[in-house]
């Protein structure tokens, strides 16, 4: 996997380098600005864009613009926002289309592993959320809503899917067959309300829902 990181502290951007090294990570470009992030990622095609929100010269939403800029002209490189913000203004338009995104906020990121199975999810074309982000996006709150309905059961496979898992890891973590967890899937798109549809990731979609809320609803 190689990525691409943008953070303007000189400290912070290094060491995280040093940490995905560590990790078998290619760091291709570790850079301290917007534009030549922009640069970086046309020259070396990573599978991930790492991105601060933060950067020179206003330290403002400079990031969040560069990421929308990359998800337009390298549709191929994933993005994640790592900041210590939650920037509204423009991200939410980052998950009109969700995959290959993610958005982590740096106190809440446990350790470097973790770190690293969100970037493989959103090089694999998953996605990465903090919670606490989607709750800001969209205002979520704690209101009685479809996913009551769902079983004790669907909402541990829910839970498995926002981590990022397959059917089969799921299927091996509750030791049932993978038919039947595509058989609760089934069940939790309906109950959410999430029909077939040729432009959406239905899955992605619930993921979301599922983060809306808080996790717990």
């Amino acid at each position: 996997m190689r990525v691409v990181i943008a953070e303007d502290s000189a400290l912070l951007r290094d060491g995280l380098a040093q940490l995905l090294r560590m990790r078998d990570v290619e760091v291709a470009a570790a850079v301290g600005d917007a534009e030549t992030l922009v640069a970086s990622v046309a020259e070396h095609a990573p599978d991930v864009a790492v991105v601060d929100i933060r950067l020179p010269p206003t330290q403002t939403d400079e990031g969040v613009r560069a990421a929308l800029r990359l998800r337009a002209e390298h549709p191929g490189t994933g993005v994640l926002l790592f900041s210590q913000y939650v920037e509204t203004a423009h991200a939410a338009r980052l998950l009109a289309d969700p995959a290959g995104f993610g958005y982590l906020l740096k106190e809440r990121v446990a350790d470097i592993g973790e770190f690293v199975g969100a970037l493989e999810r959103i090089a694999a074309g998953g996605t990465a959320l903090d919670p606490e982000v989607v709750a800001q996006l969209f205002g979520a709150s704690r209101r009685t809503n479809a996913l009551d309905t769902l079983t004790p059961r669907e909402r541990e496979v829910l839970a498995l899917m926002a981590e990022g898992r397959t059917n089969h890891a799921i299927a091996t973590a509750f030791t049932v067959s993978e038919r039947a967890v595509e058989k609760h899937i089934a069940n939790i798109f309906t109950k959410l309300d999430l029909p077939p549809s040729e432009t959406g990731n239905r899955r992605v979609l619930a993921v979301l829902r599922y983060l809306e809320n808080g996790r717990d609803g």
